[in-house]
């Protein structure tokens, strides 16, 4: 590999592991190229990238990245499966696929710009998606909006019942108060019947 080659690589390591905010250092000893083949189609479904590298190309990438505090990892044969997005399902689909074919292990990683150790990654696999938390944080907003639906349900149909029975009520009343009336019209007349008799 010639200068011209070196500077290309150093550049490609830079603007595409050096941009991550996530990335998972990996070493891949014994792996066949079919299970490669395989993991690099896992990753990518995972929205994320897979790229073998050369150890002093990639630490000069890297010097200005976070992922620099990782340096003394970067010895041996090294893969770097990155990307921009949801952490989680890259540790997922990576320790799932370590499950299946043991000669991958992890190195380290880093996560949201921070230098995670190789022995937490099992358990970062196990947390809640990005999918799953918005599932479940939508729930939390909405389950409280519910409850207060139904409560002001209640009360406007509460509302509604007590303003029918005044409504009766007074409908009620008002046809006490004519029948009162029409009573206290038709009093008086036997009264002047009396009066024209004297």
């Amino acid at each position: 590999m010639n200068r011209e080659e070196k500077n290309q690589v150093v550049e490609t390591l830079s603007r595409e592991i050096g941009q991550a905010t996530n990335a998972f250092l990996i070493e891949f000893k014994g792996v066949t190229v079919p299970q490669v083949t395989e993991l690099r189609r896992q990753v990518r479904e995972s929205g994320s990238s897979y790229l073998v590298v050369k150890n002093t190309l990639a630490l000069i990438a890297l010097k200005d990245s976070p992922m620099i505090d990782l340096r003394e990892k970067f010895s041996g044969e090294t893969a770097v499966a990155y990307n921009q997005g949801d952490a989680v399902a890259l540790a997922k689909a990576l320790t799932k696929f370590a499950k299946d074919v043991p000669a991958i292990s992890f190195k380290g990683a880093m996560l949201d710009g921070r230098v995670v150790a190789a022995e937490q990654i099992s358990a970062i696999a196990n947390l809640p998606s990005r999918e799953e938390l918005v599932s479940q944080l939508l729930f939390l907003l909405t389950s409280p909006m519910r409850g207060l639906v139904t409560v002001l349900q209640a009360n406007i149909r509460n509302l509604a019942i007590v303003l029918d029975q005044i409504s009766t009520q007074r409908g009620g009343g008002s046809t006490g108060e004519a029948s009162e009336t029409t009573e206290a019209t038709e009093a008086p007349a036997p009264a002047e019947a009396g009066a024209t008799e004297s």
